[in-house]
């Protein structure tokens, strides 16, 4: 590889999305060449970056470097640098989508998420991301993609899919409890979709927009949906009637609001476990009888690990669930501005690029 060029979609942080073209990169030591095969649009790009927020300013963290965007790539390895030793050219990867130290504590423990040292950087933030035909990622941010799945698939599970999975295993679903999820969005989707592969006994959803209802219900995953009351504990109350039960075992919120992890908190039974994976806004929340008297625990977890990721890959393929199906709208890299536009307006679920399409 290495020779000729190809397109790319920017992020001006005017709510625009730019189509350049630039040289397919060549893999250096420890480097992989993957030929993108879907990559997926993040709420957070949507939130910091599109709309020049404060990923262009370089405020609450590491501001965007005008690279390639998309940090949500999964494809084939098509070149391979010196001393790659797990990964070869054709196997099939999902890119984890920061590059860390790889000697920090966090990393070793597989969560270059949480690495704090100078060198770590995003795909798609500070160097270039999936959003392109080809995407340069160290061998170390790869983590095999099953045959059984598709790249679309893979690039859920990029982000949105493994956030969900790494927040539902801190809260231990399982078959002896309920789960109710707070925020339909992509991410919420993929909870009430792992949420059933975990065994969850009944799954709850809790939305705002009609439209995203509409769509959650249509996939089957979900028990039942609501919008929400004028209240939390209100929309708690419409929660237990629904299950029958005097709240769920274990709560997820993946709205981000601070109205949606109220609901979770009032939404969970006695000696539940809530689970707060949704970026941005704040949490405010009575003490004594939201949190001590019910003997709730509460969890927080940014993204998840390599071996999390790993393991949710497999276990998606075990399940037989396809991520995909929460994939609402497709385009090509040249309907790059058309599909950024769908996704920070009203998107039903899921909205991916598909380069080649």
């Amino acid at each position: 590889m290495g020779t000729g060029t190809m397109a790319g979609v920017y992020l001006p942080g005017d709510s625009t999305a730019v189509l350049r073209e630039l040289p397919i990169p060549e893999p250096g030591p420890g480097q992989v060449l993957v030929e993108v095969g879907a990559s997926g649009i993040c709420g957070s790009d949507i939130g910091y970056i599109y709309h020049e927020h404060k990923g262009h300013r370089g405020v609450d963290g590491p501001a965007y470097r005008g690279v390639v965007a998309g940090h949500e790539p999964s494809g084939r390895i098509v070149a391979t640098g010196p001393g790659c030793r797990r990964f070869g050219d054709g196997d099939r990867v999902i890119v984890y989508h920061i590059a860390g130290c790889e000697r920090c504590d966090n990393c070793r423990r597989g969560y270059p998420i949480s690495c704090s040292a100078p060198e770590r950087e995003a795909y798609g933030w500070q160097r270039d991301g999936g959003h392109a035909g080809h995407v340069l990622v160290d061998e170390a941010s790869c983590v095999p993609l099953p045959d059984s799945l598709s790249y679309v698939d893979g690039a859920l599970i990029a982000c949105g899919f493994g956030t969900a999975y790494e927040g539902l295993r801190r809260i231990g679903v399982n078959g002896d409890g309920d789960l109710l999820v707070v925020g339909l969005g992509p991410v919420g989707l993929a909870a009430g979709m792992i949420g059933r592969g975990m065994g969850a006994r009944r799954i709850v959803g809790v939305e705002t927009s009609p439209v995203r209802r509409e769509w959650a219900d249509g996939l089957g995953v979900f028990d039942a949906t609501t919008a929400p009351a004028a209240s939390a504990e209100q929309t708690a109350a419409a929660v237990s009637e629904l299950l029958g039960a005097p709240g769920a075992a274990t709560t997820i919120d993946c709205s981000g609001s601070r109205a949606g992890r109220s609901t979770a908190i009032a939404g969970a039974a006695e000696w539940g476990r809530v689970s707060l994976v949704g970026e941005g806004g704040t949490l405010e929340t009575e003490v004594s009888d939201a949190l001590l008297h019910k003997q709730l625990t509460l969890y927080a977890s940014w993204v998840t690990s390599l071996t999390a990721m790993t393991e949710l890959a497999v276990h998606l393929d075990r399940w037989g669930l396809r991520p995909e199906r929460v994939v609402s709208d497709r385009f090509g890299l040249e309907q790059a501005d058309e599909a950024y536009r769908l996704a920070a307006g009203q998107s039903r679920g899921k909205v991916v690029l598909v380069p080649g399409s």
